[in-house]
């Protein structure tokens, strides 16, 4: 069972850039997706974006399009989230995930990373 580990997260100013990332202990098969979803204090975890692994293919939540990037690395177990054009609102614990359905509810997802902070300042 591959298990995660997101990191990456800071503090930047509004209109700065950063770029998670989430290794997983194993190799991430072909037909695993892999998200982000973000948590704010006092808020409900919400999605990001997600990535097929096999076939490249990716969405977003609205807020992000255009600004934020999900990608897989070179590497059979890495997946990256460029994040840039950053806004105050975009602060959060950013969580990676993997599971099988190309979905945007977090009860899709069956693995999950500690999490990492992303604070951006305005």
């Amino acid at each position: 069972q591959a298990q995660l580990a997101d990191s990456g997260g800071g503090y930047v100013e509004a209109g700065g850039s950063l770029r998670l990332s989430c290794a997983a202990s194993g190799r991430i098969f072909s037909s695993a997706v892999m998200a982000w979803f973000r948590q704010a204090p006092g808020k409900e975890r919400e999605f990001v974006a997600a990535f097929r692994w096999g076939v490249q293919r990716s969405m977003y939540a609205d807020s992000v399009k255009g600004r934020f990037t999900i990608s897989r690395g070179d590497a059979a177990n890495e997946a990256y989230l460029q994040m840039n054009r950053l806004k105050p609102e975009d602060s959060g614990v950013y969580f990676c995930a993997r599971g099988q359905d190309f979905d945007s509810t977090s009860s899709a997802y069956r693995d999950w990373g500690q999490g990492t902070q992303v604070t951006v300042s305005s």
